[in-house]
């Protein structure tokens, strides 16, 4: 490090050239480290206004002539770049959660106590006791490896993520190995790891979840003979989310007092197909003797109510052999009751005690999992203006050269023409450039830099851009300036840059579509099929034929090669816009190859997004699980063709080690496919022609078995509940007998008037929600919470844009001759509840703007100190020209002054978004009551996450 004169220096000349005041203490009087603010730099302004003078509307401006007159860009209609008050309303906040976890292998599994030993192993995920999801099943293995990813939004709060390892049993029920349960408190433990989970024994008495709601009251009877007692009045109310047991619930309660010489226990009535029962009932236990008569003031003998509890246990009455299945419990003891003598509290429900077996964990074997979970708190959007805007000008960032502003400028002309854009923004240019700051001092590049890896910066980034309209401009500025970075053309696009990973994570979201309709036929016939396609002479098995195999791989090659590269006209409008802009940079860096234009943008369309799906299918969602190892062989010798093929390489053949493949891809040396490859590149780099909705091939979005009611076509037909296989594409929903077999039911998109959850009370049943027809409604019933979400979603999404979509709805359901909610008696009665708010029509592009703003805010929270570690590059490189020091290489900084007024404007947009969190966070503290509905005690969760509120203190920048 400089010295402090030098270095004050260097802040002094880089805030002096931004334009920023910038007061220094003396060097006697350091400030701290620990509180974020370096003796070079002093407190940012508690106001900044975001609006730059050369940004301005030009609503109604005509189009322009010139690349010095002006270029547009999209920004969205009503849009203000002002900023709003920050006001923290806690009523408006909402809370996301979500999950992503690679679920590894297992080893060390117990093996099967017969002459076999061998075990046919599966895993699932559950949200406490609610299965989400099950991994394929791993056949004659006690080492299974599974491979699989999971990511779901969670719909409702839980205290455990379990992972449970269950042997198949083909004659009995499954059984289960062993499992994990992670509490929601310690998810952080374990964030991003690989990490290996002993298996913990499964005892039904450990398996609990859910509520009771109790009060207790403690209160004087004067019996017939004038004899005061004391006795504790408990009132059992209601219980929520009890686990279902077997497919059912019918629960009833046990409550015991429990001391040194008494056990008295009383039930309360069973209540029916429940999961949340109402039970209302009030029992009444003696606490202490008589005490004096003449004593007119409440008295109660301490030593005896400290040593007596209360003991409340749930149960699911069970018509099985084996008895009542115990579904949780809770010990209150009295002295809760304090001087008042009342009690009124929700509890959690805990384990019993003592209630497994004593088994050895070492001898259940391990789990490796990857568990990511996120929660965010996401405030009204006006909190988020300054931040938001800040990151949306990097899109306004233009290229650097004449001639690849004209091109710019054409292309986004033509969309203008095409009457793609609502609003448009003018940006100031001078002669030679289209902006006044280069790429590397933008906002959404500083991201990049400061964060760990690319991939955390790349996908909010991209999520936050599509939703605003920005995409293409942001990610054709960070492009091009890449490729003026590169030297080698062979090298275009090859590193983990941010530009490369904002491609991939846009093709993921923009061209999902494209590849279920493109590759998931073919790929589903390969996994089905079976087909032996194993080239290599090693690993060929006795009973294969080389030539056979040779020939079975090249059919499937040939197969997908044409299915891709006829696929051009279906691909999407912005991978087109994104690709045409790569292409046109790339030609303009490197005039003399004349085969850049193509690799630019073979590297992401072949390399990072048709080859990488067809060697995971699953991670595409092309095929429900992992594939087998045979299957996943054959998928990766038919990526590597096509991944080869794609290249445009001069010696393809040589781009293979072994020598197999190389001999295998002489089939393919033809000029045909090269001349394919490029025809179809030209067609997907040429901007803005196609339009997905015209595409009349069916895509299947969604299928999988759920339970529907008859929905009472015939007059007398009985209305039951019947499991059935639902299939979902762009052009109906359907319902099958079984899958693969004709449909029993066809409902078009534009026949779907609204879809909502419909209330448990109407048949008892969760997760169950109504698609609404002109007619009459279907109601569903899906197998867990995470699974009803999304079918609501995207049977929302698919079917937004229909003209007679209703505004109202009724949440229950019609019986008995009247609607359950209203009473109305008509079925024809208009809905009584508003439906939910609107949602985009494009289904893959469905973002939360300020969701994924909060998202950045929290990446630039958690690599504050890498942003001040940047404003102390731009000191240095500012007024020392000399080699740049060790610490300060990893930053690109092209304009220090650029950059550190950039670094300002974040560090004060972060600032104020953390004093927002902070007020909230205190006014909740002082707002929550341990014991409510919301928290009941026992929420370990809410208590670990108070105490962390308790022990920090907020950021000092």
């Amino acid at each position: 490090m400089r010295g402090h004169a030098s270095f004050c220096a260097a802040a002094v000349a880089v805030a002096a050239a931004a334009g920023l005041k910038l007061n220094l203490p003396a060097r006697s009087q350091p400030a701290s480290r620990s509180k974020r603010s370096g003796p070079e730099y002093d407190r940012c302004p508690e106001s900044i206004d975001v609006q730059d003078p050369w940004i301005i509307r030009a609503l109604e401006r005509p189009e322009p002539t010139t690349v010095d007159d002006c270029v547009y860009l999209v920004v969205r209609k009503g849009e203000r770049a002002t900023v709003e008050s920050m006001a923290v309303e806690e009523e408006g906040l909402r809370v996301f959660q979500s999950v992503k976890i690679k679920i590894g292998e297992a080893k060390n599994i117990p093996p099967y106590p017969g002459p076999n030993r061998m075990r046919d192993c599966y895993c699932t995920v559950n949200l406490d006791q609610e299965e989400v999801f099950r991994t394929k099943i791993i056949e004659k293995s006690l080492c299974p490896f599974y491979g699989e990813d999971f990511y779901c939004e969670i719909p409702r709060s839980f205290r455990h993520l379990s992972f449970y390892i269950f042997d198949r049993d083909v004659f009995r029920r499954d059984s289960s190995i062993g499992k994990v349960a992670v509490k929601k408190e310690d998810l952080q433990k374990y964030h991003g790891k690989d990490t290996w989970f002993q298996l913990q024994p499964v005892s039904a008495d450990s398996e609990v979840q859910g509520k009771v709601h109790l009060e207790l009251r403690l209160s004087e009877v004067i019996t017939d003979s004038g004899v005061i007692n004391h006795k504790l009045a408990t009132r059992v109310l209601e219980c929520q989310g009890l686990p279902i047991v077997n497919g059912q619930c019918d629960p009833y309660a046990a409550v015991s007092l429990l001391g040194p010489s008494r056990s008295e226990a009383k039930k309360t009535r069973v209540k029916r197909k429940t999961n949340n029962p109402q039970f209302d009932e009030v029992f009444y236990f003696e606490v202490t003797r008589p005490l004096s008569y003449t004593k007119r003031q409440f008295d109660v003998e301490e030593e005896d109510v400290d040593k007596l509890a209360l003991r409340v246990d749930l149960w699911n009455a069970s018509n099985l052999k084996f008895g009542d299945e115990f579904l949780g419990g809770v010990r209150v003891p009295l002295r809760v009751l304090g001087q008042a003598g009342v009690h009124d509290a929700w509890y959690f429900l805990q384990p019993r005690e003592n209630g497994g077996k004593s088994v050895k964990v070492e001898e259940l074997g391990s789990l490796r999992l990857n568990i990511v979970y996120t929660e965010d708190h996401v405030f009204p959007s006006e909190h988020y203006t300054p931040l938001r805007d800040l990151l949306l000008q990097s899109a306004n960032v233009a290229v650097s050269t004449d001639d690849q502003a004209a091109a710019l400028l054409a292309h986004t002309s033509s969309r203008l023409l095409a009457g793609e854009l609502a609003t448009v923004c003018r940006l100031r240019v001078d002669s030679a450039h289209l902006c006044v700051q280069p790429v590397s001092a933008s906002p959404a590049h500083t991201l990049g830099e400061v964060c760990r890896e690319k991939q955390e910066a790349a996908i909010p980034l991209v999520r936050l851009f599509l939703h605003y309209g920005k995409i293409v401009p942001f990610i054709s500025t960070i492009a091009h300036a890449e490729v003026n970075r590169t030297q080698d053309p062979n090298t275009i696009f090859r590193g983990n840059s941010l530009t490369s990973k904002c491609i991939d994570e846009t093709m993921k979201l923009a061209g999902m579509h494209y590849l279920q309709v493109t590759l998931k036929p073919i790929v589903d016939e390969i996994c089905t099929d079976h087909k032996s396609c194993e080239i290599d002479p090693v690993k060929l098995k006795e009973s294969e034929n080389l030539e056979t195999n040779r020939e079975n791989l090249r059919q499937y090659v040939d197969r997908i090669f044409n299915v891709i590269t006829t696929s051009g006209v279906r691909c999407p409008t912005v991978m087109c816009d994104i690709f045409f802009s790569l292409r046109e940079s790339a030609a303009t860096r490197f005039q003399v190859d004349q085969d850049v234009r193509y690799t630019a943008v073979s590297s992401f369309i072949f390399l990072r997004f048709f080859a990488p799906a067809i060697l995971s299918p699953n991670l595409f969602h092309l095929r429900p699980h992992h594939p087998d190892p045979a299957t996943s062989r054959t998928l990766t010798l038919i990526s590597k063709t096509i991944q080869t093929l794609g290249s445009l390489a001069k010696s393809k053949s040589a781009n293979f080690k072994e020598s197999y493949m190389a001999a295998f891809y002489d089939y393919f040396n033809e000029q045909k496919y090269s001349d394919a490859v490029k025809n179809f590149l030209d067609l997907i780099s040429t901007s803005g022609k196609w339009d997905q909705r015209s595409i009349e091939t069916p895509i299947m979005l969604k299928e999988g078995f759920m339970i529907k009611r008859a929905q009472g076509r015939n007059r007398f037909g009985i209305k039951n509940f019947k499991k059935r296989w639902f299939r979902l594409t762009n052009h109906e929903f359907t319902y099958h007998k079984t899958k693969g077999e004709s449909a029993l039911c066809s409902i078009p998109i534009e026949n779907i008037l609204a879809v909502e959850r419909l209330e448990e009370e109407s048949f008892k049943m969760k997760n169950m929600f109504q698609v609404i027809q002109p007619e009459r409604a279907l109601y569903i019933q899906a197998n867990n919470c995470v699974e009803a979400r999304d079918w609501i979603d995207i049977l929302t999404k698919v079917s937004q844009c229909n003209r007679k979509r209703l505004s109202t709805y009724h949440p229950s359901a019609y019986l008995n001759g009247h609607w359950l909610c209203c009473k109305l008696s008509a079925d024809t009665a208009s809905g009584c509840t508003p439906c939910t708010g609107g949602l985009p029509a494009n289904i893959q592009l469905d973002v939360d703007g300020d969701r994924e703003t909060e998202r950045i805010y929290s990446l630039f929270s958690t690599y504050m100190t890498k942003l001040i570690k940047m404003q102390e590059a731009c000191g240095s490189k500012s007024v020392y020209d000399g080699p740049e020091q060790e610490e300060y290489s990893s930053f690109v900084i092209d304009d220090p002054q650029e950059t550190y007024k950039t670094l300002k404007l974040i560090v004060s947009a972060v600032q104020t978004l953390e004093q927002q969190h902070t007020k909230y966070k205190r006014d909740k503290f002082k707002k929550t009551k341990i014991g409510s509905q919301e928290h009941p005690i026992g929420d370990k969760s809410f208590q670990c996450y108070i105490r962390q509120q308790s022990e920090s203190s907020t950021y000092s920048i």
